[in-house]
């Protein structure tokens, strides 16, 4: 029997779906197995992932295309009815022979006594499972339509659906649809994790992703280099204990810039964040009309609205943006702020409306250590696209963001993307509940005070946003997504980054 190795803790490295073709023939090569052995092995792993999913299923569905994809999915078929199910492979064109090893593969099925017939509903409505084998990662343009309404049944069904590599319909490389994608509840990808997987609406796709290297990984690391990196909380170490002779002082003075009127809740829920999260003194810079709602509930937080320019004098860094608005009061203020950070070479997290006034005034402002994080909607306005155009390709406009601005872009969403000019990083850390207000001030008080202990621009970044993910997936897997606010963060922050 074939062995194989799957990986259920994801590696931390991402490669483009044209690394993995380049380089996965000659990292076989090196550990004496050809092609062929590898579509078995991806095969098996398939049908293993399966088993996982629905151990008591009878019925599979195998849906097959034309490329080496489908030559995956006539493996798993085989696996499958050698185990004594029920087996259905169906294809596009299934009077159709394949070439390559592709070929191979769906001769040692029809030599088995296997089948292969044309996709229609009532099969779909029998299977217990279906395996997704239908396009691989070589598509590059929109769907034809005869896949498309294959994806379409099978996205309106009940029926849970295992990919083979990468959802069909999906951009391995982006993580964009093209046109249609399949809805997986598990992707199993091999020899590298491609970035669509991992980021906005690839991330929705793929369900579970599991990873296996089919007996390469080492070689394969070898030849390819690395596109971005996935973060995972368990490659921080964290901040480590604290000096016995240390005071308030030693663990930074952060200044948070927002809370215009009617907005106090978003520089409240930034300033406590910092405080939890381990900075020594914390500021509030806010609107005379938003002071009593900042500081009640809250001493710790020292509140003022006069002074800025004594208060950003004080600070050791700065977040401006949460609840800033966009008025008179929020430019002069946002003026005020970028122009100390730019003199001084002062950290500085820009944030919310503070992003929009930046797009105004972009050219008066070059600061050095400076982190930006935009969702998709800020995003399209710093770079004067569309949300469709950012959210196409996420990985491609956080590095646009990054290279126009010379800062590090936090590329909010599915799959947080950091960015900071040369370096691409993905958080795997985050779910749905964390769509909520204030989630978003949340994780700019976070980044405020790390930078306030010292931590540089990069690094805060990284940490910043893996705390704040796993910190929201810790709540979720305690509470539920549902009904999750942005203050619950807190809590389960301070537990983390206390590990």
């Amino acid at each position: 029997m074939l062995k194989t190795q799957i990986t259920t803790s994801l590696p931390y490295k991402l490669y483009r779906a044209d690394q993995v073709r380049e380089n996965e023939a000659p990292a076989a090569s090196q550990h004496d197995c050809g092609m062929f052995t590898l579509m078995q092995r991806a095969g098996q792993a398939v049908f293993h992932q399966c088993q996982l999913l629905l151990p008591n299923s009878d019925v599979y569905l195998i849906l097959v295309g034309q490329g080496n994809n489908a030559g995956d999915g006539y493996i798993t078929a085989l696996q499958a009815k050698s185990a004594g199910k029920q087996v259905f492979v169906c294809a596009v064109q299934p009077e159709r022979d394949l070439l390559g090893d592709a070929g191979r593969a769906q001769q040692l099925w029809i030599n088995a006594g296997g089948k292969v017939e044309a996709f229609s509903t009532e099969i779909l409505n029998r299977a217990d499972l279906v395996v997704d084998a239908l396009l691989g990662t070589g598509i590059n343009s929109y769907i034809r339509n005869e896949f498309a309404s294959v994806i379409d049944a099978v996205n309106a069904s009940n029926v849970p659906v295992v990919s083979v590599d990468v959802p069909s319909g999906l951009d391995a490389n982006t993580g964009q649809s093209m046109g249609r994608c399949i809805e997986a509840d598990v992707t199993v990808t091999f020899v590298g994790i491609k970035p669509g997987l991992t980021t906005g609406a690839g991330k929705q796709s793929c369900g579970t992703l599991v990873f296996d290297d089919l007996g390469i990984g080492k070689a394969f690391m070898n030849l390819a280099r690395p596109c971005g990196t996935l973060l995972d909380i368990s490659q921080f170490k964290g901040l480590g204990p604290r000096e016995v002779h240390s005071h308030k002082g030693t663990y930074g003075r952060l200044l948070c810039v927002g809370g215009n009127r009617g907005t106090a809740g978003a520089i409240r829920l930034a300033g406590e964040a910092a405080l939890r999260s381990g900075a020594g003194m914390v500021k509030i810079y806010a609107h005379e009309l938003s002071l009593i709602q900042v500081s009640a509930g809250r001493p710790e937080l020292m509140v003022t609205n006069s002074g800025l320019e004594d208060a950003l004098k004080w600070a050791t860094c700065v977040v401006i943006g949460p609840g800033l608005g966009q008025d008179e009061w929020a430019e002069e203020a946002f003026s005020t702020t970028l122009k100390h950070c730019q003199a001084h070479s002062k950290p500085v997290v820009i944030d919310a409306d503070a992003l929009n006034l930046l797009n105004k005034q972009s050219v008066a402002y070059t600061i050095s250590d400076c982190i930006l994080t935009p969702h998709a909607g800020e995003a399209s306005r710093l770079l004067g696209v569309t949300v469709d155009d950012v959210e196409a390709e996420r990985f491609n406009y956080a590095r646009q963001c990054a290279q126009r601005y010379h800062a590090t872009c936090i590329l909010k969403g599915a799959g947080t993307i950091i960015d900071n000019e040369t370096h691409t990083w993905v958080c795997r850390h985050g779910n749905p509940g964390m769509a909520t207000a204030g989630s978003g001030d949340v994780l700019s008080g976070i980044l405020g005070a790390l930078l306030a202990q010292g931590l540089s621009i990069d690094m805060a970044a990284k940490y910043g946003v893996t705390l704040h993910g796993k910190a929201g997936d810790n709540i979720a897997e305690k509470f539920g997504q549902r009904g999750m606010i942005a203050s619950d963060l807190f809590d389960a922050v301070r537990a983390l980054i206390n590990q």
